[in-house]
């Protein structure tokens, strides 16, 4: 077997072991540790090249960027468990509810402020279920449409910053997380206003699947029920404001304050502040968020150091060229390789979690784009895009499965009339998952979508650039200047001997 055959085996058993099931943070390392004994017997590389990877490995845990995640994701906890859900779905509810199709508008607003305030899928979307399924039955929803959008509003926070998928994102791809965020608003606020122009549509071409519920079951009006609103509206907005804009994550921001970490800790700091002001910080919050938190930083790292195992070995035997190679001489050019490169993140999606497809494929993937001239913020950004349909994949969706297991618990606990069936819920996400697609392919024909929020490179046209004359006449002043200075430099001026 020569070298250049083994580095499609070894991508090849890489997609075998990620099906298998097994954990593919320590199945990829086992694979990059078995392929790179193999290649030293083979002699393609010497034994002293793994001694690249204790350096490789520390280089990992020694990134400063990637402590932002810890600290992101504990002010996703922190927030998702102190209430902050239940109380904008109920006020954007009675707000929104008399219209038709009122339910709909509020599940998809209150996913986008949460998707910028929590950014977690699982919390979102059973906090949202709790709430909206139940009112969403007893008025008579398309059940279709209610699980659809259920699931769909809680992967938009994917997409919005500060999403953990765009730090990863831009330490995998060699950018600054501010511009990668300033890239995700225009694709993110698209997304937002599709599902809101479908639910429209919806309640134009079916009117009774989504009916306005009656003025009577509001319990607030008026003022009362603004104030409600802004409560837990206007202090989310001061602490996402302050979080993004600290670090140049927000439009018109071009000045950086704050690294990402720097970022996160006072978002986690601002986190307490809120569930503090919402009268729900407890030492029992604290502990299961710190839990969780916990959970999801080992996981992120485990993934890291196993793919960085197998990306080490992979780059040694030339898998770097052949995949640039296979990628950079499809037809099309750059529309080609991204319409390619998209479906294949789409089927992975179907078997990997996002921080799988991020670890592992993006470095093979990034510096391909790059050579071909690609925008790495735009190719970063259409990913982020493409990996929200993960969660929303029939049948293996996480989100669909979040959105089974709460229904099933609020059938039993007699909070719904009837039980919701699996073919409504992978049915209903259909329609959004096609939503989803749609904005990709609206993103990689229209990259503006993405740079329009980034800031403007400075060009400087080299033709119109003027030189001061220097004037050659000098005063009687400056020519005695001179002539000293000139003076002090001549032979005269010895230096004194060292003592």
């Amino acid at each position: 077997m020569s070298m250049t055959s083994f580095a499609p085996l070894m991508f090849a058993g890489l997609i075998i072991i990620m099906l298998i099931g097994f954990p593919v943070a320590f199945s990829l390392g086992a694979l990059g540790l078995a392929s790179g004994f193999y290649a030293i017997q083979m002699g393609w590389f010497p034994a002293s090249f793994m001694g690249n990877l204790p350096l490789n490995l520390f280089g990992i845990l020694s990134n400063d960027l990637l402590l932002a995640i810890p600290f992101f994701t504990l002010m996703g906890a922190i927030l998702e468990k102190c209430g902050l859900a239940e109380d904008l779905l109920e006020s954007m509810s009675q707000l929104f509810g008399p219209r038709r199709g009122g339910l709909g508008y509020s599940v998809i607003v209150v996913g986008f402020i949460l998707g910028a305030i929590t950014g977690t899928v699982a919390g979102q979307v059973i906090a949202m279920a709790m709430i909206a399924l139940p009112i969403m039955m007893r008025h008579g929803y398309d059940m279709r449409y209610a699980t659809g959008v259920l699931a769909a509003s809680g992967t938009i926070t994917q997409l919005v910053p500060p999403s953990l998928v765009l730090v990863v994102m831009a330490d995998q791809l060699g950018r600054s997380v501010g511009d990668m965020y300033k890239g995700a608003w225009g694709p993110s606020i698209l997304q937002v206003l599709i599902f809101l122009a479908y639910t429209f549509v919806l309640t134009r071409l079916r009117p009774n699947a989504l009916p306005g519920i009656p003025l009577e079951a509001r319990t607030a009006s008026g003022w009362a029920l603004w104030k409600q609103c802004l409560r837990g509206i206007i202090p989310s907005a001061v602490l996402i404001f302050a979080v993004l804009g600290s670090m140049g994550g927000l439009p018109g921001i071009t000045t950086a304050i704050c690294t990402p970490t720097e970022a996160g800790a006072m978002g986690a700091a601002g986190a307490f502040a809120l569930a503090a002001l919402h009268r729900r910080l407890s030492w029992t919050l604290v502990r299961d968020a710190m839990t969780g938190t916990m959970r999801i930083t080992a996981m992120v790292v485990f993934i890291l150091i196993g793919s960085r195992v197998f990306s080490l070995v992979f780059q040694g035997v030339d898998g770097g060229i052949w995949i640039e190679h296979l990628l950079s001489n499809l037809p099309g050019g750059q529309t080609g390789f991204l319409i390619v490169v998209n479906i294949f993140i789409f089927i992975l999606a179907f078997f990997l979690d996002f921080f799988e497809i991020a670890f592992i494929i993006l470095p093979m993937l990034g510096p391909v784009a790059e050579k071909m001239g690609i925008d790495l913020i735009w190719f970063g950004v259409l990913l982020c895009v493409n990996m929200q349909t993960s969660f929303m994949h029939p049948p293996f969706g996480f989100a669909l499965f979040y959105l089974r297991g709460i229904s099933d618990t609020l059938f039993k606990g007699g909070v719904l009339p009837r039980r919701v069936e699996s073919r409504d819920i992978y049915l209903g996400a259909i329609p959004f998952v096609i939503l989803q697609l749609v904005l990709v392919v609206v993103v990689i024909f229209v990259p503006q979508t993405v740079t329009v929020f980034l800031d403007k490179p400075l060009v400087y046209d080299l033709d119109k650039v003027e030189m001061p004359a220097v004037s050659d006449e000098m005063d009687a002043g400056e020519a005695a200047a001179t002539e000293d200075v000139l003076k002090g430099l001549g032979p005269a001026a010895e230096p004194e001997p060292a003592r």
